[in-house]
């Protein structure tokens, strides 16, 4: 009898007067939902509360509400549905991050953008804001944003080997990482200096671009002049051997005399930076492969071998997908008839490996 009072109560002030107009005010009434013994009283609740957000937004910090009661009105048994309300509860007052990201895990559903599969497939690059596709061979900005939101925080610092035009110094910005940028030729510096001060700078953060060898600067100088002892991320897109050649430059990668060459050069640069990266902290290096005299010149997977002999950890080989490149662009057909003709596979893929500093 005790039991029914109490259904009744909660049917009579809580499923039909439902009127919920804060956090608090929606915390109470899952906490008194989870007291509730009858699984359809409970489920007609969350049904006239599933209709009451809709007519009005009850939490602003929470975009997965209607999602979470739709996934416990479907559960067959009570105990299913109060583990989702107590899992509710928790994402609506606690915060979970970990020592490499500000992602709050309590409130991972949220995050439907962030990528963790390992095959990428983007249809075309980003180009809001500062972001443009005039300098040959930049990376799609997808890629350091999605990585930077992945093993970052805010505040914290990235450098880039190769900067080129600026990509990855935009998404820093737009993000609020501090940035440094190391770029080889001194008129692509000035090409990302215009890309990166045409985007705006709402976290204050510090972006410096240096001119010089990647081989040579000094990177524990770069460290003492932002006063830093480390930095918590590296990102390292060089140029494909000579695929396609960016200067005159003797230490530029792509012109690298043979494959040897090229590979002793990165293994030389990953091992001059490897120190300043911070232990538990992540490199990223993207590459793709190359086809020549009729032979397929795994680029990725040469690369990952010098990058691991550094004391690197693998972490992920990713593989992304890719559509629009201007040395592809409109050719389709052509390409098609190439590979038909020389038994090869046109390239669409190339790689993002992660390794991990331990």
């Amino acid at each position: 009898m005790e039991l029914f009072n109490q259904i009744s109560l909660f049917n009579q002030n809580s499923l039909n007067n439902i009127d919920i107009n804060s956090k608090e005010e929606l915390l109470k009434f899952i906490k008194d939902l989870i007291k509730i013994e009858d699984i359809q009283v409970v489920k007609n609740s969350l049904i006239k509360l599933k209709k009451l957000n809709k007519n009005k937004k009850i939490v602003n910090d929470y975009s997965c509400l209607e999602q979470d009661i739709e996934q416990m009105i479907e559960s067959l048994t009570l105990e299913r549905v109060r583990y989702y309300l107590n899992r509710l509860i928790k994402s609506l007052t606690q915060t979970k991050t970990s020592n490499v990201n500000d992602l709050d895990l309590n409130k991972w559903k949220q995050y439907d953008d962030i990528i963790t599969d390992s095959l990428w497939i983007l249809e075309k690059r980003d180009t809001t804001g500062a972001h443009n596709a005039e300098y040959w061979g930049n990376f799609i900005p997808q890629i350091p944003n999605q990585l930077f939101r992945r093993f970052t925080k805010q505040g914290e610092w990235v450098i880039d080997t190769f900067l080129g035009s600026g990509t990855s110094l935009i998404e820093c910005r737009r993000l609020g990482r501090n940035g440094i940028g190391i770029e080889l030729q001194g008129k692509v510096v000035e090409i990302a200096k215009s890309n990166i001060n045409n985007e705006i700078n709402p976290f204050n953060i510090k972006t410096e671009i240096i001119q010089g060898d990647c081989l040579e600067v000094d990177y524990n100088e770069i460290l003492k002049n932002n006063n830093l002892k480390h930095v918590q991320f590296i990102i390292m897109h060089p140029p494909y051997w000579d695929i396609i050649k960016f200067s005159e430059y003797e230490n530029d990668f792509s012109n690298s005399k043979n494959l040897q060459d090229f590979l002793d050069k990165i293994n030389l640069l990953v091992s001059k930076t490897y120190p300043i990266l911070q232990k538990g902290r992540h490199l990223a290096f993207v590459i793709g492969d190359k086809y020549s005299n009729g032979e397929w010149i795994p680029l990725g997977f040469y690369c990952m071998n010098e990058i691991m002999k550094a004391g690197y950890k693998l972490k992920s080989i990713i593989v992304k997908n890719f559509e629009e490149t201007r040395g592809k662009k409109n050719q389709k057909e052509l390409w098609r008839y190439r590979a038909l003709l020389g038994g090869f596979y046109v390239f669409k893929h190339e790689y993002i490996l992660l390794f991990k500093k331990d």
